[in-house]
């Protein structure tokens, strides 16, 4: 403890005149001990706090994952199946439409529910917990609806719309303010990446788990398909109209049973985070008489340089892994030929992402986060090359597959560990400002939705400009071809460009110790029972 009590008091003496510090010295030394006590986090804690991320990866994976290709297959009546050019009903163009217009409402309601959180005063439950409970309810009804296929014929299209739409708008709900969570959990930083490492193990279980239960309960129905498309085979179609109508309508069931079971693990997690967790207030926060005003946030955050150059970074990388993710299923069944693997391919990365974060974890906290995102994101490179350039072969897909899931685990872990990183950055060059952790958060999430929700719109429009033929056993050359672009070289372009843009981000490891330093010097004094407000107000404006 003595050593890193004189490497604190080093630190300020950098930033604070020596008179504050000699003024404060000895109030601070009787406080230190119990307070570094208080805000040690339990393990039972952590384990609360990282639960609450399952909901919002079981979900998204699930989605991510099978909802192109439910759209694109099983989303039609058995009348519709052939003959579906109707813009009411469900195609690939329409599905194009679901998928954008989904995803940039969800982006939108980022930063909408981050200006209402930001607004929103302390209760007895906190400021974030009641958007979280209050939005399960809702959530968990909506994306139930998003599997169920109506019984009118028409509509359809407003039908997926409508409810994913929903679903995106409350789980933004319940998925904001946890993210903001990390701030208020802990004031300690090695205790909010400890607790951000529980909860990306966890968030990445939950896309196991969200992979598990989809890909294995619709794997095991027998999805019909067709040879061909077009007049010639309307007559045996016909003949065969019972066995593929009763097919169909058993992956419509399968796809609803794996819906309620996400659902349950959905209300199961809330609950545990709304009763395990507790919100903890900054102490120079509590000190300010009213919080920021949401624009005056807005163009503060904006306009911080590490925010921006690291958002911008995330952006592509993240950009690349979503295309991976949205036309994975698609890639494996039709260009790869593997229709009864895909959902073993999808478990072997993700088991492989969750065994690999405690390593990614240890990995940043020895050689720095920046050195992490380097080697982790850009280790994806060579094997995407591999499934661009080789043969279909399914136990080189499957070593792929595995070492793929190591750089999934580096792109899952690493935005979350380095944005708490940047807030802290801000907090010390704007001491006077809070409450605009939501703004840091939502923002985020909104470039990154909005940006899946181009790329998905774009490759799904693609698969239809390209002739993608609606459950079809196999499909053109032209549809495997451009899956290919979409999972492999699209991709490596993206990350190479996230990375060169991450050479500009400007917090590395000497640049945290000190902020971490200086904040701890700024909350001594905030709390201290001996200090001076007059004081007190040198202090923040010096810092």
């Amino acid at each position: 403890m003595a050593k890193g009590e004189g490497a604190e008091s080093g630190s300020a003496a950098g930033l604070l005149p020596t008179s504050i510090l000699q003024a404060t010295e000895r109030p601070a030394q009787v406080k230190k001990e119990p307070k570094k006590k208080k805000q040690q986090l339990s393990v039972c804690s952590k384990l609360c706090y990282a639960l609450g991320g399952a909901p919002y990866q079981v979900t998204g994976c699930a989605l991510g994952f099978f909802l192109q290709i439910y759209l694109l297959d099983v989303a039609q009546k058995d009348e519709e199946v052939v003959f579906c050019f109707s813009p009411f009903q469900v195609g690939p163009f329409s599905a194009s439409i679901i998928l954008f217009v989904g995803r940039a409402w969800d982006a939108i309601t980022d930063p909408l529910v981050g200006f209402c959180i930001s607004k929103s005063s302390w209760t007895c439950l906190g400021r974030l917990m009641p958007w979280i409970i209050f939005s399960t309810p809702l959530a968990v009804i909506s994306y139930f609806l998003i599997w169920f296929v109506p019984d009118f014929p028409h509509g359809q299209t407003y039908w997926y719309l409508l409810f994913y739409c929903l679903f995106e708008t409350m789980v933004t709900c319940f998925h904001v303010p946890y993210s903001a969570l990390t701030m208020f959990i802990s004031t300690e930083q090695t205790e909010r990446d400890s607790a951000t490492a529980y909860r990306m193990t966890v968030e990445v279980l939950g896309t196991v788990l969200g992979t598990a239960i989809q890909g294995q309960i619709v794997g095991q129905a027998d999805t019909p398909c067709f040879q061909d498309l077009n007049g010639s085979t309307v007559a045996s179609q016909s003949a065969n109209h019972t066995h593929g109508t009763t097919s169909h309508r058993e992956t419509q069931k399968a796809y609803l049973l794996a819906a309620g079971v996400i659902v349950c693990i959905y209300v199961i997690c809330a609950v545990i985070l709304t009763l395990g967790v507790r919100e903890q207030r900054e102490p120079y926060e509590a000190q300010q008489a009213e919080p920021i005003a949401y624009f005056q946030g807005l163009r503060l955050v904006m306009s911080h340089g590490p925010y921006v150059k690291l958002i911008t970074g995330f952006l592509f990388t993240s950009l690349a892994f979503m295309l991976v993710e949205g036309n994975f299923v698609l890639f494996c069944t039709y260009t790869l030929g593997f229709r009864n693997e895909f959902q073993n391919l999808l478990l072997a990365i993700m088991l492989s992402a969750t065994f690999t974060i405690p390593i990614w974890q240890w990995f940043l906290t020895r050689f720095g986060k920046k050195t992490a995102v380097y080697i982790g994101i850009s280790s994806a490179v060579p094997f995407l090359v591999l499934v661009a350039l080789m043969e279909s072969n399914l136990i080189i897909t499957y070593v792929v597959a595995v070492a793929a899931g190591i750089s999934v685990a580096a792109a899952f872990l690493l935005p979350w560990s380095m944005l708490p990183d940047v807030i802290d950055d801000f907090h010390l060059k704007q001491p006077h400002f809070h409450g605009t952790e939501p703004i840091f958060f939502s923002f985020y999430v909104f470039f990154t939705k909005f940006a899946s929700g181009v790329s998905l719109g774009i490759s799904t429009l693609s698969l239809d400009f390209a002739g993608y033929q609606t459950r079809g056993c196999s499909q053109p050359e032209r549809v495997k071809f451009t899956l290919n672009m979409l999972v492999t070289m699209a991709p490596i372009v993206l990350i190479l460009l996230g990375l060169l843009l991450f050479k500009l981000y400007p917090i590395d490891e000497e640049r945290r110790r000190q902020n971490k330093k200086a904040l701890q010097a700024l909350r001594d004094e905030a709390s201290s029972s001996g200090c001076s407000e007059t004081d007190s107000t040198e202090l923040a404006s010096i810092l």
